[in-house]
């Protein structure tokens, strides 16, 4: 079983996730100079399928090394790429290895990447293909051939609390948990009373009891990658206050660092939040030091015990 699963269904203590960075070239120990930073610090790790519709690095190689060199891969399968034959090959292809943890999402569109004339694919959505991965993991393609044996896969998917309108991401939660969802890690935000409202109706419709759900916070250090996040990337929108609060700082790395640090204990301390993911865009040992400011220990072992869902 797979240390998520097991963090995930016992509840002991906060998960932490992360964002491995994108890989263009080189080999091993490319990964290895990029994983060992944050390494000590994470139950598992993203090996992303070409986020922000650049080409990278393959999401089965990535997560394939990441296992190799010791860490926990949790392997995302975007639904703009590929076709459900290709989404069911990768999957699969990846548990020969013991790559179990599988995160679904659709993907952002080609627009936003340096190929826009790239075809788009989605022949599944995010919650089908949550089902379809599910349904791998019980031993059976799309198709009813049987899988033996059957991968034993630890299935999650992503969800944009802060996306309008807002009971519509709560009921996209539900369905995403009802098709086997047991993780969802959200988008970036910086509305902390909009993470509350989506976390209290994931928690009334059953949802947190069941799907560990992962606030994500971003490590920055100017005012230019907010203002970025902001104007480019879907489903993230950082309130004017922020920005400003941020450009007219008089040490910027710093109080960007504060924000992070903030965002993080207010999403830590919201009821139902089983964890945290993080992604790390300064790359100077602030990784390492969040944990530690967030008194988080994931030395700790994960042990077998299942959480009932009224302490869930």
């Amino acid at each position: 079983m797979s240390r998520l699963r097991t963090l995930a269904e016992s509840r002991q203590r906060p998960i932490v996730t992360a964002e491995f960075p994108s890989i263009d070239g080189g080999n091993l120990d490319t990964v290895k100079a990029k994983l060992d930073p944050i390494l000590p610090y994470v139950d598992g790790i993203n090996a992303t399928d070409n986020p922000a519709a650049h080409a990278h690095a393959s999401n089965v190689a990535i997560a394939i090394a990441l296992k190799t060199l010791g860490a926990e891969p949790i392997m995302q399968v975007v639904c703009r790429d590929k076709n459900r034959l290709a989404a069911q090959a990768d999957i699969v292809g990846a548990a020969l290895f013991g790559v179990v943890n599988i995160c679904a999402l659709t993907g952002d569109d080609v627009t936003a990447g340096d190929e826009p004339q790239a075809r788009r694919v989605f022949d599944l959505d995010g919650p089908s293909l949550v089902k379809v991965a599910s349904g791998l993991g019980e031993g059976h393609y799309v198709s009813g051939r049987a899988i033996k044996p059957a991968p034993d896969l630890f299935v999650g998917a992503v969800e944009t609390p802060f996306g309008p309108p807002q009971h519509y991401r709560i009921e996209r939660a539900r369905i995403k948990s009802d098709a086997g969802a047991r993780f969802l890690q959200l988008q970036i935000g910086y509305q902390p009373e909009v993470l509350e409202t989506f976390i209290a109706g994931c928690v009334a419709n059953g949802v947190a009891a069941r799907t560990a759900i992962l606030p994500s916070v971003c490590l920055t250090k100017t005012a230019r990658a907010l203002n970025f996040m902001n104007d480019s990337v879907a489903g993230i929108t950082v309130p004017p206050a922020i920005r400003e609060r941020i450009s007219k700082a008089s040490d910027i790395p710093e109080e960007s660092y504060q924000l992070t640090l903030e965002l993080a204990r207010h999403a830590l301390s919201i009821p139902g939040v089983a964890g945290i993911h993080i992604a790390d865009f300064r790359h100077d040992g602030s990784f390492a030091r969040l944990i530690e400011d967030l008194g988080l220990d994931t030395s700790a072992p994960a042990s077998t015990a299942v959480a009932t869902p009224a302490s869930a």
